[in-house]
């Protein structure tokens, strides 16, 4: 912490928990107490009982985090390397080409995502591309969401990247293929994995454009706390949602270290 006196670092704290628990803590354990709950108590959730994760855990709850964690891991997968590709040719540009790229990638994160499942519908919902109904379209729009983000961190990275590694394989022989596989782009690996990460824990929650888009065997885990909730089901829709976000905090912790392994190589 910047603030070097004691009284000073007391106040500091103090700020962050004023902010911190009504803003962002407090929502959450609100909806992990209902979760627990069959009623409301006045202004509290009461009844404890299990039963909600029991039904969270299995039957079509558990078909949806399967969709989800299916749909999210292939997103991340196809962002990271349209990103990276993206990124590494960015880098080979001139100053108007990365910049034409880098709003190219930005464009979809800058309207909203309900815009970018009407226009992956309108486009993929005749021949020759026919893919209106099936779960390629899901991913694809969490694809086109994503990849901006995967594609801003790597191009982060390498603008960081001492050249010296690259000129020094070159001059010892290694063609630039050799130089991309085995020195840059282990050299970007801790990026990339953070990217990874990223993408999937937005991918995980993503709902807008995945309500435009999904087919009924195909319904993401979003989808399914957003249909719970919307029938006055909030009690078994809150732990639907802790488990959602229990599941991508646990994804994002195994993430976070193959990070901390490959920062350490």
């Amino acid at each position: 912490m910047l603030v070097h006196s004691k009284s000073g670092r007391w106040a500091a704290w103090g700020l962050f928990g004023l902010l911190f628990l009504p803003l962002f803590a407090l929502p959450l354990l609100v909806v992990a107490a209902a979760s627990f709950a069959t009623h409301w108590s006045g202004a509290f959730p009461s009844g404890p009982t299990t039963g909600n994760y029991a039904a969270a855990v299995r039957g079509e709850s558990l078909q949806a985090l399967t969709t989800s964690l299916v749909t999210a891991l292939a997103a991340s997968l196809l962002a990271l390397a349209v990103g990276t590709w993206a990124a590494l040719a960015a880098a080979t540009l001139g100053r108007r080409g990365k910049r034409f790229l880098d709003v190219l990638f930005m464009l979809p994160v800058a309207v909203p995502s309900v815009v970018v499942g009407l226009a992956v519908l309108v486009a993929f919902s005749r021949p020759p591309v026919l893919l209106n109904g099936t779960s390629s379209i899901v991913i694809l729009a969490h694809t086109i969401l994503v990849t901006a983000f995967a594609h801003q961190s790597v191009s982060a990275a390498i603008v960081r990247l001492d050249p010296a590694y690259e000129q020094a394989a070159a001059s010892l022989g290694a063609r630039p293929a050799y130089v991309l596989w085995r020195v840059k782009l282990p050299l970007l690996l801790p990026s990339l994995t953070a990217a990874a990460g990223l993408c999937f824990a937005l991918s995980m929650g993503e709902l807008s454009a995945t309500m435009m888009l999904y087919p009924p065997d195909w319904m993401p885990l979003p989808v399914r706390i957003f249909t719970a909730t919307d029938r006055g089901s909030l009690f078994s829709g809150s732990a639907v949602a802790v488990v959602l976000m229990a599941t991508t905090l646990l994804v994002l912790l195994a993430v976070s270290r193959v990070r901390t392994r490959a920062s350490y190589r």
